[in-house]
Parts: structure tokens; sequence; C-alpha cells
């Protein structure tokens, strides 16, 4: 019976509760991610791993997954760390990022993502910022 009493207040939380009887194939894509939210914070943890949360959402539950993520880090003082590589998420999401680059196996930036966007020496970190490609594409 606690843990029912757990489980709800955590389905509350990411707004699921009506939902804590459904079955992950009877939700949406988006309440599905925000139920793994809920079960991740289980055990009260200081910090959440979460893991391209984005991904496969359409832009505007995208909006809806980030803000959540940001009222949880306000109001419960979860810390977040995300992988994503959706920028608008990072914008709003991200107080700090690190970047690694898979090709030198090692961390290329840390920075808000204002500053690596604006000032970033690597041209690996302002391209993926600004969104250019390395080459003309013909």
């Amino acid at each position: 019976e606690a843990m029912q009493l757990i489980a709800a207040m955590k389905l509350d939380l990411v707004g699921m509760k009506e939902y804590a009887a459904s079955l992950p194939s009877e939700v949406s894509g988006g309440m599905q991610k925000r139920a793994a939210i809920a079960r991740a914070m289980a055990l009260d943890p200081r910090i959440l791993f979460l893991d391209e949360p984005s991904a496969g959402l359409d832009p505007i539950t995208s909006v809806e997954l980030d803000a959540l993520i940001l009222r949880l880090r306000d109001t419960l003082g979860i810390t977040f760390v995300v992988v994503s590589h959706e920028l608008p998420s990072i914008f709003a999401i991200a107080d700090r990022v690190l970047m690694v680059d898979k090709s030198t196996t090692g961390i290329i930036a840390l920075g808000t993502p204002h500053e690596l966007r604006a000032h970033s020496a690597n041209p690996t970190v302002r391209r993926f910022f600004n969104r250019e490609a390395e080459a003309e594409v013909t």
C-alpha cells in the first residue's frame, strides 16, 4: 500500500495520476516519457539522468516535457543530467552544457548554451550550436 501511495504521488507530480492503471500501449509517447520520469523519481533521487528525453516526440510535446523538467527541478530541487541533440530543449532546460565529441572521445566544451553558441573557439561546437554544415551540400 505504501508503494501504491508513492507511485500515485509521483504520477501526480508529472500529471499522470489518472492514468495509473493504464498500460504503456494505452497512452501517448509523451505520457510514456512522463511516466518514466515518475518511475525514476520513486526513490527521491537528487540527480536524474535522462537520455534523449524528447526523442520521438512532436515539437509541442517536447516543449511540454521541457517545462515539466524545469518545474521538477525548481520545485523538488532535482538535478537533471540530460543527453540531448535537440537544440530547442538544450536552450530551454540547460544551465550548463558539457559537449563530448566521439572523434576525440573527450570533452570539447563546457559552458552555458548561449556562451557556447556565441563564443566557443572550437569549430565543432560552433557548428553544432549554430546548426551549420561542415561543408556545402550539393
